[in-house]
Protein backbone atom coordinates (compact mmCIF):
# COMPACT_ATOMS: atom_id res chain seq x y z
CA UNK A 1 0.00 0.00 0.00
CA UNK A 2 1.28 3.45 -0.91
CA UNK A 3 2.29 5.58 2.06
CA UNK A 4 0.17 8.67 2.54
CA UNK A 5 0.09 11.69 4.79
CA UNK A 6 -3.14 13.21 5.99
CA UNK A 7 -3.62 16.95 5.95
CA UNK A 8 -6.55 18.52 7.76
CA UNK A 9 -7.84 21.80 6.36
CA UNK A 10 -10.94 23.53 7.70
CA UNK A 11 -12.16 20.32 9.27
CA UNK A 12 -11.70 18.20 6.16
CA UNK A 13 -9.00 15.53 5.81
CA UNK A 14 -7.01 15.02 2.62
CA UNK A 15 -4.71 12.11 1.85
CA UNK A 16 -1.57 12.90 -0.12
CA UNK A 17 0.77 10.18 -1.43
CA UNK A 18 4.38 9.94 -0.27
CA UNK A 19 7.05 9.53 -2.94
CA UNK A 20 10.33 7.82 -1.93
CA UNK A 21 13.48 8.29 -3.97
CA UNK A 22 16.21 5.73 -4.56
CA UNK A 23 18.36 7.27 -1.81
CA UNK A 24 15.49 7.26 0.68
CA UNK A 25 14.48 10.88 0.16
CA UNK A 26 10.78 11.39 0.84
CA UNK A 27 8.39 13.88 -0.71
CA UNK A 28 4.71 14.63 -0.29
CA UNK A 29 2.97 14.72 -3.66
CA UNK A 30 0.71 17.78 -3.52
CA UNK A 31 -0.27 17.77 -7.19
CA UNK A 32 -3.97 17.27 -6.32
CA UNK A 33 -4.05 19.54 -3.27
CA UNK A 34 -5.36 22.69 -4.93
CA UNK A 35 -7.98 20.89 -6.97
CA UNK A 36 -9.34 19.02 -3.94
CA UNK A 37 -9.01 21.65 -1.22
CA UNK A 38 -8.54 25.05 -2.87
CA UNK A 39 -5.22 25.50 -1.04
CA UNK A 40 -1.71 25.80 -2.41
CA UNK A 41 1.61 25.65 -0.60
CA UNK A 42 3.88 28.68 -0.22
CA UNK A 43 7.65 28.06 -0.41
CA UNK A 44 9.69 31.18 -1.13
CA UNK A 45 12.78 30.17 -3.08
CA UNK A 46 11.45 26.60 -3.53
CA UNK A 47 13.87 25.30 -0.90
CA UNK A 48 11.34 22.72 0.29
CA UNK A 49 9.72 21.98 -3.06
CA UNK A 50 10.61 19.20 -5.48
CA UNK A 51 10.02 20.38 -9.05
CA UNK A 52 10.78 17.05 -10.71
CA UNK A 53 12.04 13.51 -10.29
CA UNK A 54 15.58 13.15 -11.65
CA UNK A 55 18.13 10.37 -11.95
CA UNK A 56 21.16 12.54 -12.74
CA UNK A 57 22.64 13.95 -9.53
CA UNK A 58 22.23 13.10 -5.87
CA UNK A 59 23.18 15.71 -3.29
CA UNK A 60 22.99 15.33 0.48
CA UNK A 61 24.10 18.61 2.00
CA UNK A 62 23.80 17.40 5.58
CA UNK A 63 26.31 14.59 4.99
CA UNK A 64 28.47 16.26 2.36
CA UNK A 65 27.61 13.79 -0.42
CA UNK A 66 27.59 14.51 -4.15
CA UNK A 67 27.15 11.77 -6.76
CA UNK A 68 26.68 11.85 -10.53
CA UNK A 69 24.56 8.91 -11.70
CA UNK A 70 25.51 7.09 -8.49
CA UNK A 71 29.27 7.68 -8.73
CA UNK A 72 30.85 9.67 -5.86
CA UNK A 73 32.36 12.95 -7.01
CA UNK A 74 35.62 11.98 -5.31
CA UNK A 75 36.03 8.95 -7.59
CA UNK A 76 35.06 10.77 -10.77
CA UNK A 77 37.40 13.69 -10.08
CA UNK A 78 40.30 11.31 -9.51
CA UNK A 79 39.69 8.66 -12.18
CA UNK A 80 37.64 10.21 -14.99
CA UNK A 81 38.09 13.04 -17.46
CA UNK A 82 35.56 15.84 -17.86
CA UNK A 83 34.41 14.43 -21.19
CA UNK A 84 33.82 11.01 -19.61
CA UNK A 85 31.72 12.71 -16.93
CA UNK A 86 29.78 14.68 -19.55
CA UNK A 87 29.00 11.40 -21.35
CA UNK A 88 27.94 9.86 -18.02
CA UNK A 89 25.56 12.70 -17.21
CA UNK A 90 23.85 12.41 -20.58
CA UNK A 91 23.76 8.63 -20.99
CA UNK A 92 23.65 7.31 -17.44
CA UNK A 93 26.75 5.13 -17.82
CA UNK A 94 30.46 5.77 -18.16
CA UNK A 95 31.62 5.30 -21.77
CA UNK A 96 33.60 2.43 -23.19
CA UNK A 97 36.85 3.42 -24.88
CA UNK A 98 35.11 3.27 -28.25
CA UNK A 99 32.20 5.35 -26.99
CA UNK A 100 34.55 7.96 -25.52
CA UNK A 101 36.58 8.20 -28.72
CA UNK A 102 33.42 8.75 -30.76
CA UNK A 103 32.10 11.28 -28.25
CA UNK A 104 35.34 13.28 -28.22
CA UNK A 105 35.51 13.21 -32.02
CA UNK A 106 32.00 14.64 -32.31
CA UNK A 107 32.85 17.44 -29.88
CA UNK A 108 36.04 18.23 -31.78
CA UNK A 109 34.20 18.27 -35.11
CA UNK A 110 31.75 20.76 -33.62
CA UNK A 111 34.39 23.06 -32.12
CA UNK A 112 33.73 25.55 -34.89
CA UNK A 113 31.26 28.36 -35.48
CA UNK A 114 29.45 29.59 -38.58
CA UNK A 115 31.27 32.58 -40.07
CA UNK A 116 28.35 34.82 -39.18
CA UNK A 117 28.87 34.03 -35.50
CA UNK A 118 32.47 35.23 -35.63
CA UNK A 119 31.26 38.47 -37.18
CA UNK A 120 28.74 38.85 -34.35
CA UNK A 121 31.44 38.37 -31.72
CA UNK A 122 33.47 41.13 -33.36
CA UNK A 123 30.54 43.55 -32.99
CA UNK A 124 30.49 43.38 -29.20
CA UNK A 125 32.45 46.18 -27.47
CA UNK A 126 35.48 44.77 -25.64
CA UNK A 127 33.98 46.14 -22.41
CA UNK A 128 30.91 43.89 -22.72
CA UNK A 129 30.54 41.44 -19.85
CA UNK A 130 31.47 38.01 -21.25
CA UNK A 131 28.37 36.39 -19.75
CA UNK A 132 26.21 38.76 -21.79
CA UNK A 133 28.14 37.70 -24.89
CA UNK A 134 27.80 34.00 -24.04
CA UNK A 135 24.06 34.28 -23.44
CA UNK A 136 23.52 36.26 -26.63
CA UNK A 137 25.62 33.92 -28.74
CA UNK A 138 23.86 30.78 -27.55
CA UNK A 139 20.52 32.37 -28.36
CA UNK A 140 21.88 33.49 -31.75
CA UNK A 141 22.73 29.90 -32.69
CA UNK A 142 19.01 29.49 -33.43
CA UNK A 143 19.55 31.58 -36.57
CA UNK A 144 22.07 29.10 -37.97
CA UNK A 145 20.42 25.80 -36.99
CA UNK A 146 16.70 26.26 -37.78
CA UNK A 147 16.21 22.49 -37.90
CA UNK A 148 16.53 22.42 -34.11
CA UNK A 149 14.14 25.33 -33.72
CA UNK A 150 11.22 24.34 -35.95
CA UNK A 151 11.25 20.73 -34.79
CA UNK A 152 10.04 20.72 -31.19
CA UNK A 153 10.31 16.95 -30.66
CA UNK A 154 13.84 15.58 -31.02
CA UNK A 155 14.81 11.92 -30.95
CA UNK A 156 17.68 10.61 -28.83
CA UNK A 157 20.15 10.71 -31.71
CA UNK A 158 19.35 14.37 -32.41
CA UNK A 159 19.64 15.27 -28.73
CA UNK A 160 23.02 13.56 -28.48
CA UNK A 161 24.25 15.37 -31.59
CA UNK A 162 23.10 18.71 -30.20
CA UNK A 163 24.80 17.92 -26.87
CA UNK A 164 28.17 17.43 -28.61
CA UNK A 165 27.63 20.46 -30.82
CA UNK A 166 27.10 22.85 -27.92
CA UNK A 167 30.00 21.44 -25.91
CA UNK A 168 32.24 22.13 -28.87
CA UNK A 169 30.86 25.55 -29.70
CA UNK A 170 30.96 26.78 -26.10
CA UNK A 171 34.76 26.56 -26.17
CA UNK A 172 34.91 28.65 -29.31
CA UNK A 173 32.45 31.34 -28.18
CA UNK A 174 34.16 31.98 -24.86
CA UNK A 175 37.76 31.74 -26.07
CA UNK A 176 37.16 33.84 -29.16
CA UNK A 177 35.57 36.72 -27.26
CA UNK A 178 38.53 36.73 -24.87
CA UNK A 179 40.96 36.83 -27.79
CA UNK A 180 38.94 39.61 -29.44
CA UNK A 181 39.39 41.71 -26.29
CA UNK A 182 43.14 41.08 -26.53
CA UNK A 183 43.32 41.94 -30.22
CA UNK A 184 44.14 38.33 -31.14
CA UNK A 185 42.80 36.02 -33.81
CA UNK A 186 41.18 32.62 -33.11
CA UNK A 187 43.13 29.46 -32.30
CA UNK A 188 41.73 26.33 -33.90
CA UNK A 189 40.66 23.35 -31.82
CA UNK A 190 43.10 20.50 -31.22
CA UNK A 191 41.41 17.13 -30.85
CA UNK A 192 44.58 15.58 -29.42
CA UNK A 193 44.14 17.59 -26.23
CA UNK A 194 41.69 17.08 -23.39
CA UNK A 195 38.61 19.30 -23.35
CA UNK A 196 40.20 21.50 -20.70
CA UNK A 197 43.58 21.53 -22.41
CA UNK A 198 42.02 22.40 -25.76
CA UNK A 199 40.07 25.28 -24.27
CA UNK A 200 43.12 26.71 -22.49
CA UNK A 201 45.06 26.45 -25.75
CA UNK A 202 42.23 28.20 -27.60
CA UNK A 203 42.38 30.95 -24.97
CA UNK A 204 46.13 31.43 -24.60
CA UNK A 205 47.81 29.53 -27.42
CA UNK A 206 48.82 30.54 -30.92
CA UNK A 207 52.17 31.72 -32.25
CA UNK A 208 52.57 34.32 -29.51
CA UNK A 209 50.80 32.30 -26.85
CA UNK A 210 51.95 30.28 -23.89
CA UNK A 211 52.09 26.52 -23.51
CA UNK A 212 49.92 25.07 -20.76
CA UNK A 213 51.47 22.19 -18.81
CA UNK A 214 49.72 18.83 -18.54
CA UNK A 215 49.44 19.24 -14.77
CA UNK A 216 47.66 22.59 -15.10
CA UNK A 217 45.41 21.23 -17.84
CA UNK A 218 44.51 18.23 -15.66
CA UNK A 219 43.75 20.49 -12.70
CA UNK A 220 41.43 22.61 -14.84
CA UNK A 221 39.78 19.43 -16.13
CA UNK A 222 39.05 18.42 -12.53
CA UNK A 223 37.55 21.84 -11.89
CA UNK A 224 35.17 21.41 -14.82
CA UNK A 225 34.17 17.98 -13.50
CA UNK A 226 33.36 19.43 -10.08
CA UNK A 227 31.09 21.98 -11.71
CA UNK A 228 29.39 19.61 -14.17
CA UNK A 229 26.07 19.35 -12.31
CA UNK A 230 24.66 20.22 -8.92
CA UNK A 231 21.10 18.96 -8.77
CA UNK A 232 18.23 21.48 -9.08
CA UNK A 233 20.22 24.67 -8.55
CA UNK A 234 19.02 28.03 -9.84
CA UNK A 235 20.46 27.76 -13.35
CA UNK A 236 19.61 24.07 -13.87
CA UNK A 237 16.05 24.72 -12.73
CA UNK A 238 15.91 27.69 -15.09
CA UNK A 239 16.98 25.50 -18.02
CA UNK A 240 14.30 22.97 -17.13
CA UNK A 241 11.55 25.54 -16.52
CA UNK A 242 12.22 27.32 -19.82
CA UNK A 243 12.47 23.95 -21.55
CA UNK A 244 9.02 22.87 -20.37
CA UNK A 245 7.57 25.31 -22.91
CA UNK A 246 9.21 23.09 -25.60
CA UNK A 247 11.53 25.86 -26.69
CA UNK A 248 14.83 24.82 -28.28
CA UNK A 249 17.95 23.88 -26.31
CA UNK A 250 19.85 26.99 -27.46
CA UNK A 251 17.29 29.27 -25.80
CA UNK A 252 17.10 27.12 -22.68
CA UNK A 253 20.88 27.19 -22.22
CA UNK A 254 20.93 30.94 -22.86
CA UNK A 255 18.45 31.33 -20.01
CA UNK A 256 20.61 29.14 -17.78
CA UNK A 257 23.63 31.34 -18.52
CA UNK A 258 21.68 34.40 -17.44
CA UNK A 259 20.66 32.69 -14.20
CA UNK A 260 24.26 31.65 -13.54
CA UNK A 261 25.47 35.21 -14.10
CA UNK A 262 24.16 36.44 -10.74
CA UNK A 263 26.53 36.99 -7.83
CA UNK A 264 24.54 34.65 -5.60
CA UNK A 265 25.10 31.81 -8.06
CA UNK A 266 27.90 31.49 -10.60
CA UNK A 267 29.16 35.01 -10.05
CA UNK A 268 30.32 34.12 -6.54
CA UNK A 269 33.88 33.32 -7.64
CA UNK A 270 34.11 36.74 -9.27
CA UNK A 271 32.90 38.24 -5.99
CA UNK A 272 35.74 36.42 -4.19
CA UNK A 273 38.39 38.15 -6.31
CA UNK A 274 36.66 41.50 -5.94
CA UNK A 275 36.76 40.98 -2.16
CA UNK A 276 40.49 40.17 -2.31
CA UNK A 277 41.07 43.32 -4.36
CA UNK A 278 39.16 45.37 -1.77
CA UNK A 279 41.31 43.90 1.03
CA UNK A 280 44.46 44.74 -0.91
CA UNK A 281 43.33 48.31 -1.60
CA UNK A 282 42.41 48.83 2.04
CA UNK A 283 45.98 48.09 3.07
CA UNK A 284 45.00 46.94 6.54
CA UNK A 285 45.80 43.27 5.93
CA UNK A 286 43.47 40.30 5.77
CA UNK A 287 43.36 39.86 9.57
CA UNK A 288 41.43 43.12 9.79
CA UNK A 289 38.74 41.62 7.57
CA UNK A 290 38.75 38.37 9.51
CA UNK A 291 37.92 40.41 12.61
CA UNK A 292 35.21 42.29 10.72
CA UNK A 293 33.66 38.99 9.66
CA UNK A 294 33.52 37.86 13.29
CA UNK A 295 31.85 41.09 14.43
CA UNK A 296 28.10 40.47 14.39
CA UNK A 297 27.50 44.23 14.28
CA UNK A 298 29.56 44.61 11.10
CA UNK A 299 27.76 43.92 7.80
CA UNK A 300 30.99 42.76 6.11
CA UNK A 301 30.83 39.22 4.74
CA UNK A 302 33.73 37.08 3.59
CA UNK A 303 32.93 35.76 0.12
CA UNK A 304 33.76 32.16 -0.75
CA UNK A 305 33.26 30.61 2.69
CA UNK A 306 30.58 28.09 3.67
CA UNK A 307 27.75 26.89 1.42
CA UNK A 308 23.98 27.21 1.48
CA UNK A 309 23.41 23.52 0.72
CA UNK A 310 26.35 21.77 2.40
CA UNK A 311 26.01 21.94 6.18
CA UNK A 312 29.17 20.06 7.23
CA UNK A 313 31.52 20.34 4.30
CA UNK A 314 31.49 20.59 0.53
CA UNK A 315 33.03 17.36 -0.87
CA UNK A 316 34.27 19.34 -3.86
CA UNK A 317 36.28 21.77 -1.72
CA UNK A 318 38.94 19.24 -0.69
CA UNK A 319 39.38 18.11 -4.29
CA UNK A 320 39.60 21.61 -5.71
CA UNK A 321 42.07 22.66 -3.00
CA UNK A 322 44.48 20.01 -4.34
CA UNK A 323 43.91 21.27 -7.88
CA UNK A 324 44.52 24.82 -6.69
CA UNK A 325 47.78 23.86 -5.00
CA UNK A 326 48.90 22.09 -8.20
CA UNK A 327 48.18 25.13 -10.38
CA UNK A 328 49.97 27.56 -8.04
CA UNK A 329 52.98 25.26 -7.77
CA UNK A 330 53.20 24.65 -11.52
CA UNK A 331 52.81 28.28 -12.50
CA UNK A 332 54.94 29.71 -9.71
CA UNK A 333 52.73 32.78 -9.69
CA UNK A 334 53.74 35.71 -7.49
CA UNK A 335 50.57 37.67 -6.84
CA UNK A 336 49.68 39.68 -3.70
CA UNK A 337 45.99 38.79 -4.13
CA UNK A 338 46.83 35.09 -4.02
CA UNK A 339 48.92 35.69 -0.91
CA UNK A 340 45.89 37.28 0.74
CA UNK A 341 43.75 34.33 -0.35
CA UNK A 342 46.17 31.80 1.12
CA UNK A 343 46.20 33.75 4.38
CA UNK A 344 42.40 33.75 4.56
CA UNK A 345 42.36 30.04 3.79
CA UNK A 346 44.79 29.22 6.61
CA UNK A 347 42.75 31.19 9.13
CA UNK A 348 39.43 29.65 8.04
CA UNK A 349 40.78 26.11 8.29
CA UNK A 350 42.20 26.59 11.79
CA UNK A 351 40.26 29.36 13.56
CA UNK A 352 37.57 27.89 15.84
CA UNK A 353 35.14 30.67 14.87
CA UNK A 354 35.13 29.44 11.26
CA UNK A 355 35.56 25.74 12.03
CA UNK A 356 32.63 25.65 14.48
CA UNK A 357 30.35 27.40 11.98
CA UNK A 358 31.48 25.28 8.99
CA UNK A 359 32.71 28.41 7.22
CA UNK A 360 35.25 26.48 5.17
CA UNK A 361 36.70 27.79 1.89
CA UNK A 362 34.32 26.58 -0.79
CA UNK A 363 34.51 25.81 -4.51
CA UNK A 364 34.02 29.46 -5.44
CA UNK A 365 36.96 30.50 -3.27
CA UNK A 366 39.41 28.02 -4.79
CA UNK A 367 38.14 28.31 -8.36
CA UNK A 368 38.61 32.07 -8.24
CA UNK A 369 42.23 31.57 -7.19
CA UNK A 370 42.81 29.05 -10.01
CA UNK A 371 41.34 31.34 -12.65
CA UNK A 372 43.40 34.26 -11.38
CA UNK A 373 46.58 32.19 -11.51
CA UNK A 374 45.81 31.11 -15.09
CA UNK A 375 45.53 34.73 -16.15
CA UNK A 376 41.80 34.61 -16.86
CA UNK A 377 40.22 38.07 -16.39
CA UNK A 378 37.95 38.37 -13.37
CA UNK A 379 34.88 39.19 -15.45
CA UNK A 380 35.34 35.89 -17.33
CA UNK A 381 35.31 33.68 -14.25
CA UNK A 382 31.62 32.87 -14.56
CA UNK A 383 32.14 31.84 -18.19
CA UNK A 384 34.47 29.11 -16.90
CA UNK A 385 31.53 27.94 -14.80
CA UNK A 386 29.41 27.85 -17.97
CA UNK A 387 31.90 25.45 -19.58
CA UNK A 388 31.71 23.10 -16.62
CA UNK A 389 27.97 23.28 -16.01
CA UNK A 390 26.89 22.98 -19.66
CA UNK A 391 26.77 19.13 -19.70
CA UNK A 392 24.61 19.18 -16.57
CA UNK A 393 22.20 21.71 -18.00
CA UNK A 394 21.84 19.79 -21.24
CA UNK A 395 21.41 16.46 -19.44
CA UNK A 396 18.70 18.00 -17.28
CA UNK A 397 17.00 19.37 -20.40
CA UNK A 398 17.14 15.99 -22.17
CA UNK A 399 15.79 14.18 -19.11
CA UNK A 400 12.98 16.71 -18.78
CA UNK A 401 12.01 16.47 -22.46
CA UNK A 402 12.00 12.66 -22.38
CA UNK A 403 9.88 12.47 -19.21
CA UNK A 404 6.22 11.91 -20.08
CA UNK A 405 5.24 13.48 -16.75
CA UNK A 406 6.67 16.87 -17.73
CA UNK A 407 4.19 19.74 -17.78
CA UNK A 408 4.79 23.35 -18.65
CA UNK A 409 5.97 25.12 -15.49
CA UNK A 410 3.29 27.33 -14.01
CA UNK A 411 3.78 28.15 -10.31
CA UNK A 412 0.95 29.63 -8.26
CA UNK A 413 1.12 32.66 -6.01
CA UNK A 414 -0.51 34.15 -2.95
CA UNK A 415 -1.84 37.50 -4.10
CA UNK A 416 -1.17 40.39 -1.70
CA UNK A 417 -2.20 43.38 -3.84
CA UNK A 418 -5.22 45.67 -3.72
CA UNK A 419 -8.67 44.12 -3.52
CA UNK A 420 -11.55 44.98 -5.88
CA UNK A 421 -11.67 48.67 -6.72
CA UNK A 422 -14.05 50.83 -8.77
CA UNK A 423 -12.63 52.34 -11.94
CA UNK A 424 -12.54 56.12 -12.08
CA UNK A 425 -12.50 57.77 -15.52
CA UNK A 426 -9.24 59.62 -16.19
CA UNK A 427 -11.08 62.88 -16.95
CA UNK A 428 -12.62 62.87 -13.48
CA UNK A 429 -9.37 62.35 -11.59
Amino acid sequence: MTDVVKVEIEGKSYELPVITGSEGEKAIDISTLRASSGYITLDNGFGNTGSCQSGITFLNGEEGILRYRGYPIEQLAKKSSFQEVAYLLLNGELPSQADLTSFKTKITENSILPEGMFKMIEQFPSTTHPMGVASSMFAALTAFYPEYVTKTELNSQEMNALFCQLMGQAKVIISQFYRKTQGLGPVATNGELSYAGDFLNMMFGGETGKEVSQAVSDAFDVLLTLHADHEQNCSASTVRVVGTSKVNLFASVSAGINALWGQSHGGANQAVLEMLEAIQQDGGGYQKFINKAKDKNDPFRLMGFGHRVYKKFDPRATIIKEACDTVLEQLGVSDPLLDIAKGLEEVALNDSYFVDRQLYPNVDFYSGIIYRALGIPTNMFTCMFVLGRLPGWMSQWVEMRQDSATKIARPRQVYTGATTRDYTDLSKR
